[in-house]
């Protein structure tokens, strides 16, 4: 009996720190959640864990002391309802990914989002200069289902009536709130598929993403060009900023993660391909995800608020702090959460 409680006595005294340090990560991820631990207490927590399940599956093959038994068996049963307590709900999972992880996907993918600006840039450039020196050339860059009847044959007068929404007597147009939200779902689901189709052709090696991106900044740069040849450049930028600081975000976020798609195909470096496209594809993910949300914004001011509001004043501000709260939420959104 003697000789049964010695060997009780040092089989707790080798392991009992052990289980003292891992009931002090238990109690502190009891009081705050796995993120008040450290990524080195977080890093031990399974080790500890597994040598506490361990520990326990000898005591009882062998019988020890019975009530250490029971004290393993209750710090192991916490661990576990610790360690795999359920996943967040739906609107934990929404939040969180709106206030960290979208936000934080695309700070990791910044060059690529710098890439798909260049050549969003690149095209705005091309579209404007070749407009400008022969303005026929419009509808080489501008759908004509999209320019609706605008093009170099409009006059002063018929471009600034759409930007100002008002019918042949020169007042106001009628309030119809059916026809606005719907010209917002067209408008909507038109961006949003040309963002998302950028995303997915990024897998064939990113040359049909240059082409999207290239191609709707030359149809932005043929609108500007048409406009200022009418003196109407600072009338478009008051319409056109409101929604397009957002939409042309999104476009540029899609651009950026087909591209980063590709550059995990093409340039996967030590990793496997399949690891790199992988990992590239949860980040790209979720950049098309938020732009969804992003279209769908820039697809309501655009459908609703712009077709009712004609101060320039009020379309300026409202563009502005767009373009300041987006630049503040991407930089800075998600930062603090460890």
């Amino acid at each position: 009996m003697a000789e049964f409680k010695l060997k009780s006595l040092q089989f707790r005294r080798e392991r009992e720190k052990g289980w003292r340090d891992f009931e002090k990560l238990v109690e502190a991820a009891e009081r705050g959640g796995l993120g008040a631990l450290t990524p080195h207490e977080l890093a031990r927590l399974p080790t500890l864990y597994r040598a506490s399940l361990s520990a326990l599956s000898v005591a009882r093959s062998i019988s020890l002391d019975r009530d250490l038994e029971s004290y393993l068996e209750a710090l192991c049963g916490r661990a576990y309802l610790i360690m795999y307590r359920p996943r967040r709900n739906f609107l934990q999972a929404a939040r969180h990914f709106l206030l960290a992880g979208f936000p934080r996907a695309l700070r990791e993918i910044w060059r690529a989002l710098l890439v798909s600006t260049l050549i969003f840039a690149l095209g705005v450039g091309v579209g404007y200069l070749e407009t400008r020196r022969d303005p026929e050339r419009y509808f080489d860059f501008m759908d004509r289902g999209l320019a609706q009847g605008r093009g170099p044959e409009s006059t002063r007068e018929e471009l600034r009536k759409v930007l100002y929404n008002e019918k042949e007597d020169g007042e106001g147009a009628e309030d119809d709130d059916s026809g606005l939200l719907l010209f917002a779902a067209y408008l909507f689901r038109h961006n949003a598929s040309i963002g998302l189709a950028a995303f997915a052709l990024g897998g064939l090696a990113g040359l049909p993403v240059f082409f999207l991106i290239f191609n709707n900044g030359s149809t932005l740069g043929a609108f500007v060009a048409l406009h200022q040849e009418k003196d109407l450049l600072f009338e478009l930028m008051g319409w056109l900023l409101p929604h397009g600081v957002t939409e042309i975000f999104a476009i540029l976020l899609c651009g950026a993660a087909g591209l980063h798609m590709a550059h995990a195909i093409l340039f996967p470096g030590r990793r496997r391909r399949s690891d790199a496209l992988r990992e590239a594809g949860r980040r790209g993910g979720a950049l098309a995800m938020g732009s969804v949300l992003l279209f769908v914004i820039a697809g309501l001011i655009e459908g609703i608020f712009r077709q009712r509001v004609q101060s320039d004043l009020v379309r300026y501000l409202v563009a502005g702090t767009s373009a300041l709260f987006w630049l503040g939420y991407f930089l800075l959104a998600g930062r603090s959460e460890r």
